[in-house]
């Protein structure tokens, strides 16, 4: 019987400008002009550079970190450890962060259910209690596990173990909802959870991946296991 149901944020709950975009807005504000094109490229670069070390970093650590990578890609001189900080403590109000519509009416149907809710990010906590407190989801939840709750993120297997284990639900007994298929989806597979792939514009192709376009398909998924 399924008991919990557990949650991506980023692209499953909530929806935010690009980072090339906020990372532009906010380096503007600086006199630092750079195109989206140059600032993408230099995000997925710093990207590339990240190891699984580094989430055990502390929150601003990791994150001035990320930064600077960006900045010396950005050919960014002077304080730059000055500025990694700023764009750290500035990113959020750069972020457009707004919930999908059809977020609180699932939460309220699958509670309805009688069934735990989790949320389980690769952002840190920090970060994850600041969108949540933007979006009025405070308390929404019955456990929120961000990155530096284990010092890995998904799809590593340590974070959703960690994160049903604070629900005090097996893997069998657990939903996962999210947006990606390696980080959500076969990350949630791997440690015996059942998933599905949140898949709005209907991008996703494969066949061989259970994808529904809108939150509110979650509760007549449920429902129909239920039956079988």
């Amino acid at each position: 019987m399924l008991r919990a149901v557990l949650f991506d944020l980023g692209g499953t709950l909530v929806k935010t400008a690009d980072i090339p975009e906020i990372l532009k807005r906010i380096l503007s504000t600086y006199g630092i002009h750079r195109s989206l094109e140059e600032i993408s490229q230099a995000h997925k670069e710093a990207d590339r550079e990240i190891r699984l070390e580094d989430y055990e970093l502390p929150w601003d650590e990791f994150w001035s970190k990320w930064n600077l990578r960006i900045l010396k890609r950005l050919g960014v001189r002077g304080n730059i450890k000055h500025l990694a900080r700023d764009i750290t403590e500035r990113w959020w109000g750069n972020a457009d962060v707004e919930l999908y519509p059809d977020v609180i009416e699932t939460l309220g149907a699958l509670k309805g259910m009688g069934l735990k809710l989790g949320l389980v990010t690769n952002g840190f906590k920090l970060d994850l209690d600041e969108v949540l407190r933007r979006v009025n989801l405070e308390g929404a939840f019955d456990v929120t596990v961000g990155v530096d709750s284990v010092g890995r993120p998904k799809p590593c297997r340590e974070i959703f173990i960690y994160a049903i284990g604070r629900l005090g639900v097996s893997a069998r007994e657990s939903l996962f909802v999210g947006d990606s298929i390696e980080h959500d989806y076969m990350g949630a597979l791997k440690v015996g959870m059942d998933a599905l792939l949140i898949d709005r514009e209907g991008k996703v192709k494969r066949s061989d991946v259970k994808k529904i376009s809108s939150l509110l398909e979650v509760v007549g998924y449920i429902k129909n296991l239920s039956k079988a």
